[in-house]
């Protein structure tokens, strides 16, 4: 990795058995990873052993997908939108973190039925914006009962796009948090 290089955490946020999160997130990967400047780790949250109860002192598995988020420069998350928001197993990973997230970029991939993840990352927005990070407005979206994008970008085209900008606001926030500790 060079000084300049943007670590990019890619977050897969479904556990569920036969989930299409793992294809989607793989896709993603693919993306940051022909992105130039940006390398890729998936945490995908189905790897992880995180306890059903939030316990009093936080397990390894916490501490170490805590670890994850503190290390990366910018985030991809990757989410269905199951009832029109985003799964539990992804709002409990985000909780885990709270320092860890401030001052960095957020991306979304997003997937499901007709409205494709769009309600599950509307609702995303507002967490990350209460953990002061920067979300970004160009998100990549499938309809799963469509073969066509949803929009008039294809999907590679809205996830440069998005990959553009996430860049950006990561080299520019990570020259700020080195200049001068972000204040929440």
């Amino acid at each position: 990795m060079t000084a300049r290089e943007l670590r990019v955490a890619v977050i897969i946020g479904s556990t569920r058995e036969g989930r299409v999160g793992d294809a989607v997130g793989a896709w993603a990967t693919d993306q940051v990873r022909q992105h130039v400047g940006l390398r890729s780790h998936v945490l995908d949250l189905a790897d992880f052993d995180f306890p059903a109860h939030y316990p009093e002192r936080a397990t390894g598995q916490m501490a170490a997908f805590t670890a994850e988020i503190g290390r990366a420069d910018a985030f991809v998350v990757v989410t269905p939108e199951y009832n029109r928001s985003y799964p539990a197993s992804l709002k409990q990973a985000i909780d885990y973190a709270y320092d860890e997230w401030q001052a960095k970029p957020v991306g979304f991939v997003s997937y499901g039925h007709r409205s494709a993840g769009l309600y599950a990352v509307e609702h995303l927005r507002c967490v990350f914006t209460e953990l002061h990070t920067v979300t970004m407005r160009t998100s990549v979206s499938f309809n799963l009962l469509d073969d066509r994008p949803l929009g008039a970008e294809s999907p590679v085209q809205a996830a440069k796009t998005m990959l553009d900008q996430l860049s950006w606001w990561a080299l520019a926030l990570r020259d700020a948090r080195t200049a001068r500790p972000y204040v929440s």
